[in-house]
Parts: C-alpha cells; sequence; structure tokens
C-alpha cells in the first residue's frame, strides 16, 4: 500500500507556480501562441533563403559528380541543408512545441520563469536581486520582459506577455522598495 501512495506522488504533476511557504502569487501567465512560436521570424526567412541556395548547391554537386565521379561533391553541401532547413521550420516547431511547457509567474518574493521542451526547467529571480528591466513590445498588448538581476543572477527572458504592463507594475515597486523609494 505504501508503494502505490509512493508512486502517486511521483506521478502527480507538481502544482505551478511552485509557492514557498506564506508566498503569495502576484501574477501569472502565458506567451501568446503565435508570437511566441513566430518570434525569431527573421532567422526562419534567411533560413528559408539558405535552404533554396543549398538545395541549388546540392543539386549542382550531385551533376558533378556524376560528371566527374567524385561523390564527395553531393556529400558537402548536405551539412549546410540540414542547418538550413532548422532554421527554415525546425527552429519553429520547437518553439511550438515548447510553448505548451511555458509559464510564467510573479510572487511577493520572487519571478519564476517555466520552460523545456522535454523536460520542464524553472528559473527564478528573487525580487529583491532584480537590478533593472526591458519591455520589448510587440503591440499595443503584447510584449517580452528581460529581467536582469544582480551579479551572477539568471536574466529572465518573458516572451509575448499579454498585457506585459501588469507584471512590469510589479517589478516596478520591487525595484523601488528595493533602492529605498516608497512605491506608489
Amino acid at each position: 500500500m505504501a508503494e502505490t501512495d509512493d508512486l502517486s506522488k511521483l506521478n502527480a504533476e507538481a502544482p505551478w507556480p511552485p509557492l514557498l511557504p506564506g508566498e503569495e502569487l502576484q501574477w501569472e501567465g502565458r506567451p501568446a501562441p503565435r508570437c511566441y512560436t513566430f518570434r525569431q521570424w527573421r532567422h526562419a526567412l534567411f533560413g528559408l533563403f539558405l535552404t533554396i541556395v543549398c538545395a541549388v548547391w546540392t543539386v549542382m554537386g550531385a551533376q558533378q559528380a556524376a560528371e566527374q565521379g567524385w561523390p564527395w561533391l553531393v556529400w558537402v553541401p548536405l551539412p549546410f541543408l540540414g542547418y538550413a532547413l532548422w532554421l527554415a521550420c525546425g527552429q519553429l516547431l520547437v518553439a511550438r512545441l515548447e510553448w505548451n511547457r511555458v509559464a510564467y509567474a510573479v510572487t511577493d518574493r520572487r519571478v519564476i520563469l517555466r520552460g523545456g521542451l522535454l523536460k520542464d526547467r524553472e528559473t527564478s529571480l528573487l525580487l529583491d536581486r532584480v537590478t533593472w528591466f526591458r519591455l520589448q513590445p510587440h503591440g499595443e498588448e503584447l510584449g517580452t520582459l528581460r529581467i536582469h538581476g544582480g551579479e551572477g543572477d539568471p536574466v529572465l527572458f518573458l516572451h509575448c506577455i499579454e498585457y506585459p504592463r501588469r507584471p512590469a507594475v510589479l517589478l516596478e515597486a520591487a525595484i523601488r522598495t528595493r533602492i529605498g523609494i516608497n512605491p506608489e
């Protein structure tokens, strides 16, 4: 009977966000799916161009290999073609699959980011350690927050948040409290 209890504990999903004792959730969000998936659209566009160039290179290499009998001419462009295909569509597919696991939270003590493709990775930054942040707008009510802490702290990117002013106000209040200005 004890074994089944232990197994059920292992199989149960951990609650999100993982709050410490006495910690209160102030904001929770997820990225907008389309914005998160296509946030690297410039790379995908370059990858499409590179795929066309590498495909032509591969075809020309195959023709030269048939004429001159050098089979290595076919193999040389293949790694470049693979990388171009990754840029063109692979990274978009990975971003879309990763989106299912991405979540953000701000508590009264820290900022929490969860992400990962195959395994959840959680990163947190204490609000006392936040030194500055930047809000990069992607539209009227969509933006990315880049949060910096002190030396040695991770830089957190909260990509494609809907209504990003809500967590930004909480971060501003934490910075004001840290430097001794009363939050308004």
